[in-house]
């Protein structure tokens, strides 16, 4: 997610920016959304950034510059061209066994004792729908009435909620979603498979970037997996304090097997089941 001072030549040769653009350039990205470039990862941010360029037939990285800095919806656009947007249907199973077996139960409980038979969940960085899609499908099978969920679906790349909306996927993406699950919430068309109108409707996706507040409250569960990687420790901890806000009381967190809150200073406790670990707000 870093650039190097770009100067493109006939649009098709393009040298390394300067160590100044670069450093320019990743401090607007720190400063809008909270990912965090470092040297290792800055030719990932100059293949993205030629492309913007490229799209854009602009021939200068500091011309580009000066534009998203005036420009609030090419900024988005940027923001967006840079966001690694990978996952799948039913990724990392473990999480999804944990929440029918673990997360569903104990929150039915605590939502029953207060005359709630709503869960509200939260799938924050959705990509291009995947999670939230699996997660409506699993809750549709194991809650009997008169339970219900809303998801609210949110991601920094305004590309990905279109397609999310669309709820189309191609034949090769849908690898991991079980036959009866299918046949059940999906339509054979052509190309591929459409979700179900009745799923999507348990779903609102919207535009939202991790570093400002959601505004949302009383979620009783977040998913928020290999997000948080792109971020420094600074981001992430403002990042939990601002889930931590969007939370109910005992309500459940999960990130990705690869990230962890070992070592931040944030009120989550963190929880061991069977199938996966995760993390709680236990107030």
């Amino acid at each position: 997610m870093f650039f190097a001072a770009l100067t493109i030549n006939s649009m098709a040769d393009v040298v390394f920016f300067s160590d100044a653009d670069f450093e320019q350039y990743r401090t607007l990205i720190y400063n809008e959304s909270g990912i965090h470039f470092t040297a290792t990862n800055r030719s990932i941010l100059e293949s993205r950034l030629k492309e913007r360029l490229r799209e854009k037939g602009i021939d200068s990285v500091k011309t580009y510059f000066a534009s998203i800095a005036k420009d609030k919806e090419e900024l988005k656009s940027f923001l967006d061209s840079i966001t690694t947007n990978l996952t799948r249907f039913f990724r990392n199973q473990a999480h999804f066994d944990a929440l029918e077996h673990f997360v569903v139960p104990e929150l039915m409980k605590i939502k029953k004792a207060v005359g709630n038979n709503t869960l509200k969940i939260w799938s924050a960085g959705c990509s291009t729908g995947e999670e939230p899609f699996t997660i409506a499908m699993l809750l549709s099978e194991i809650l009997p009435p008169p339970w219900k969920f809303e998801i609210v679906a949110s991601d920094i790349s305004l590309k990905c909620l279109m397609s999310c909306k669309e709820g189309f996927y191609a034949e090769s993406r849908i690898t991991g979603i079980p036959d009866s699950y299918l046949k059940k919430y999906f339509d054979k068309v052509e190309g591929g498979y459409k979700v179900h109108a009745d799923i999507m409707s348990k779903i609102r996706f919207d535009y939202h970037n991790l570093k400002n507040d959601s505004g949302l409250r009383n979620q009783d569960l977040v998913f928020c997996r290999n997000v948080i990687i792109y971020f420094d420790e600074a981001a992430q901890l403002a990042v939990m304090g601002r889930f931590w806000e969007s939370m109910a009381s005992k309500s459940f967190m999960f990130i990705g097997h690869s990230e962890s809150l070992f070592g931040m200073n944030t009120k989550f406790e963190f929880v061991k089941t069977e199938w996966a670990t995760l993390y709680r707000k236990f107030i």
